[in-house]
């Protein structure tokens, strides 16, 4: 499988497993959280509080990990992503980003508390049920 076919493999696994546990670095430690996922082909969102302590991680230490798939409702399939993630309050990002689930935490995108996290992957195992790992990079 060429590196297109992989990465619209892992598209379409981001796109039919909408959550995902997202792995920061607490004083040397991991940290893991379930989060929402949303994206745009390989472009990578999480839409979360400026005042939480995830927040607080990747402002120190913005390397992350992100392991999605195998969940009741998703797909068999293994996404574990490892990359970088900026925290952004860009509004046209906001804008795209926002749907009506965010509304218990949020007053809406223009929320000042609402912000984005964007990921930027470098390196992403596929794993296909009864399949070997493959690899996409950056």
């Amino acid at each position: 499988m060429d590196q297109a076919q992989l990465e619209q493999k892992i598209i379409k696994a981001m796109e039919d497993n909408k959550f995902g546990s997202l792995g920061t670095v607490e004083n040397g430690k991991p940290r893991v959280r379930y989060m929402a996922i949303f994206n745009d082909g390989l472009n990578i969102h999480l839409a979360t509080n400026r005042k939480t302590h995830k927040v607080e991680e990747l402002q120190r230490n913005p390397n992350i990990s992100l392991l999605l798939g195998y969940e009741m409702g998703g797909t068999k399939e293994l996404v574990e992503i490892e990359g970088t993630c900026d925290i952004t309050k860009n509004d046209q990002l906001r804008q795209q980003v926002w749907n009506d689930d965010l509304k218990p935490w949020f007053d809406g995108p223009d929320d000042p508390n609402y912000v984005i996290l964007d990921v930027t992957p470098t390196r992403i195992e596929y794993t296909a049920q009864g399949s070997e790992p493959l690899v996409w990079k950056a």
